[in-house]
């Protein structure tokens, strides 16, 4: 199993970033995938969830209506697109199954997100 993360940056508060994350390695049309994200000095936090079929998506409290969360299963990839940035959504972000680590040691490199102006 492989997961690589990319799409990270830095963003001037209110910009926006798309995440990408190519899975492989698994069938993962029939697997929910996550983002989950770690601030520095905090545990890793989950963001957002997507089921196989697309047709189901949750959010975390502090992202809702700024970030949403889609998969082409054609492509094996996930996707973040995150608008109205904060600077509290400066974070490592990382995609996996939810719940995560259904595969040991499935965690990727995680892509860096910086907000600040």
């Amino acid at each position: 199993v492989q997961l690589v993360e990319s799409g990270g940056g830095l963003v001037q508060p209110g910009g926006s970033l798309r995440l990408s994350c190519a899975a492989s390695g698994f069938t993962f049309s029939i697997y929910t995938m996550g983002w989950f994200r770690q601030a520095p000095g905090k545990e890793r936090e989950f963001v957002a969830s997507i089921r196989g079929s697309s047709s189901n998506t949750g959010y975390t409290d502090s992202v809702k209506g700024r970030f949403t969360i889609s998969r082409d299963n054609a492509k094996n990839t996930l996707y973040l697109q995150m608008n109205s940035l904060k600077p509290e959504d400066t974070a490592v972000y990382y995609c996996n199954t939810n719940p995560p680590q259904i595969f040991p040691n499935s965690w990727g490199q995680g892509t860096q997100v910086t907000v600040s102006s």
